[in-house]
């Protein structure tokens, strides 16, 4: 199947490839477009810098392109409106051949098919389909007016808010869609000016006075559903970051707290536990997640404790093994694996894991040896103009460095920063860990997944009480999670107030100044770039947007009780038992079962 994209200057053939997706009982077909064009010896060698003004030879090169300039920016828009141009054509035809001689026509199509949006990167199906139904008409022939394409458009897409940050909120000037999508601007001023006349809140507004679209605003004026992706986090929507939309369509809103396929992260990347899981409770798991919880029975038995515990041990060992021969790293089995895997973003904050780590390094050259060696171990990748996070990750690798060469603490304490981490570093990864690191700023991280994937192999959280962190935390117990850190209603608090001095802490707390400091010292200098080292110093001194001095105390000592509490084996394996029993809530089968029920009605 073809179809041709027209933009403001060029157009581009597309063509659908389906890709099987293979569930126990059925196959799906996953559908992909791409251009015969693309051209990858357009990149320069192995960077990723290449000709962005080429669209046709660019156009899905890479995803998520470097959009520090305006070239990368518009291409952002020419691959969104690729894909949901492709998108909105393939459900019509789909919603055409089903309705053929059943009397059936476009207006119709909420009961064919929803479009959940998420995050706003495929916002403009919903001025698409309305061009195309108003341009092509009906199914019979018979035209459909703007108001009937609004109608028909609103009943069948649906806004899911993944993160409350900006990137995800997104806001494109009306001066690069009249250049990329030039057809659907007369469509987007018309869905404005009926907000306009119906409400004189500016904020609600989809074009603003500096003539910036606001995506988000589309989403929710025309469609049926917005749902946020953890309990806290839609309560943070509804409250504060989309009060003013909450407002209007209280009805609209709902919570689907986010799932994960526990099948590929138990029964794939983790056989081992998967098999001894059904020694005890038998195989219905495997379809019914929640039977996880029949595993509480065994509470108390340290047979079963050994084998969790041995298991634990053999993906740890697997682990050093594949490190070993691929990065050339060793790393000891027989250490904490403290491990944070996310993408490097400041409100992650690990550059807070780096200032515990200089704190750690610090307590063993004071004479306080841990009992039990430590392996942080980190993994992440950062958008490629992202100057603070490559600097982050410049300090935990010359951390790594100083570390390694200072042999009164590298026997107790050891950094790695594993080399392109993805999915299927993270299958080996996640069966290996013993602290799981969730620590982003309360309020800003909207749910998360991997502390789900973590807890679900056995892994015990070390968090703030944020996204789904929060559910963990209830369906856990306080015995079975250290959480630390301001709450998000103290921390939204900060923001209204414009209240935190990051300066003022550095300052007045001698521990933290220490930790900072150490950012810039001579050996660290010595070891790394000095211009990246106190570029970052800077910035956390003089800004700190994500707030990592002001949990960095109470990080430290939960992180000490929790490596602390590690040494006692059995207390430890019933922790580990407690996350594993209660991971079932967190399957995506249940998700996506909500979301049925609540949303699309299949």
């Amino acid at each position: 199947m073809t179809y041709t994209i027209n933009f403001g200057e060029i157009s581009v053939v597309s063509r659908m490839y389906d890709i099987n997706v293979y569930g126990e009982k059925r196959t799906n077909k996953l559908h992909l477009f791409d251009v015969e064009t693309v051209d990858e010896s357009i990149v320069k060698g192995d960077s990723i810098d290449f000709d962005k003004s080429d669209i046709a030879k660019n156009l899905t090169l890479f995803l998520y392109p470097d959009d520090s300039d305006e070239q990368g920016r518009l291409l952002r828009i020419y691959q969104q409106y690729f894909m949901v141009s492709n998108g909105a054509r393939l459900i019509l035809d789909e919603c055409r051949d089903k309705c053929i001689n059943t009397g059936k026509t476009f207006k119709n199509l909420s009961d064919f098919a929803v479009i959940q949006i998420n995050d706003t990167h495929p916002t403009m199906v919903i001025p698409e389909l309305i061009r195309l139904l108003t341009e092509n008409g009906d199914i019979d022939g018979s035209p459909i007016t703007m108001d009937q394409a609004i109608d028909i458009v609103s009943k069948s897409c649906a806004y899911t808010n993944h993160t409350i940050l900006a990137e995800a909120l997104e806001k494109w000037p009306v001066d690069y869609l009249n250049r990329v999508v030039p057809q659907l601007m007369p469509i987007i001023k018309e869905l404005d000016r009926r907000v306009r006349r119906k409400y004189t809140d500016k904020s609600v507004y989809i074009i603003d006075d500096n003539n910036l679209v606001h995506m988000a605003h589309i989403d929710i004026h025309y469609g049926m559903s917005v749902n946020g992706v953890a309990k806290l986090h839609t309560e943070i929507l509804e409250n504060t970051e989309l009060n003013n939309f909450y407002r209007i369509y209280p009805e609209k809103f709902n919570n689907k707290t986010n799932g994960i396929t526990f099948r590929r992260w138990l029964i794939h990347c983790n056989n081992g536990l998967a098999k001894y899981i059904e020694t005890l409770i038998g195989s219905e798991y495997r379809h019914d997640a929640e039977k996880l919880k029949d595993l509480l029975k065994f509470a108390g038995d340290k047979n079963v404790y050994d084998n969790l515990l041995e298991i634990k041990t053999d993906n740890k060992r697997n682990l050093a093994e594949y490190l070993k021969q691929t990065q050339g790293i060793e790393i000891n089995p027989q250490s904490i694996y403290d491990i944070q895997i996310k993408r490097l973003h400041e409100y992650k904050r690990q550059q807070m894991n780096a200032l515990y780590i200089i704190y750690k390094y610090f307590d063993i050259k004071a004479g306080n040896i841990p009992k039990t060696p430590v392996t942080v171990i980190f993994g992440a990748k950062a958008a490629p103009a992202y100057t603070i996070a490559k600097d982050i990750i410049h300090l935990i690798l010359t951390l790594s460095k100083v570390i390694e060469a200072d042999k009164d603490v590298s026997p107790y304490l050891k950094v790695v920063l594993v080399q392109n981490y993805n999915v299927t570093l993270a299958e080996k990864l996640i069966p290996a860990c013993d602290i799981s690191e969730q620590i982003s700023l309360a309020s800003k991280e909207a749910s998360g997944t991997g502390n789900m994937k973590f807890m679900l192999n056995g892994a015990v959280t070390l968090g703030t009480m944020d996204g789904a962190n929060v559910e963990i935390a209830e369906l856990v117990g306080k015995d079975n999670i250290y959480t630390f850190g301001a709450t998000s209603d103290e921390v939204i608090a900060h923001y209204e107030k414009c209240d935190y001095n990051a300066k003022k802490l550095y300052e007045t707390d001698a521990l933290i100044k220490k930790c900072v400091d150490f950012i810039i010292s001579d050996v660290m200098l010595q070891a790394g770039d000095s211009h990246s080292l106190n570029r970052l110093y800077n910035e956390i001194v003089g800004k700190d947007w994500f707030m990592a001095l002001l949990d960095l105390r109470s990080y430290i000592e939960t992180k000490e009780k929790a490596l602390t509490d590690y040494d006692d084996r059995y207390a430890w394996a019933e922790k580990m038992l407690v996350n594993i029993a209660n991971a079932g809530f967190f399957s995506s089968d249940r998700t996506i079962q909500q979301y049925n029920e609540d949303i699309w009605h299949l």
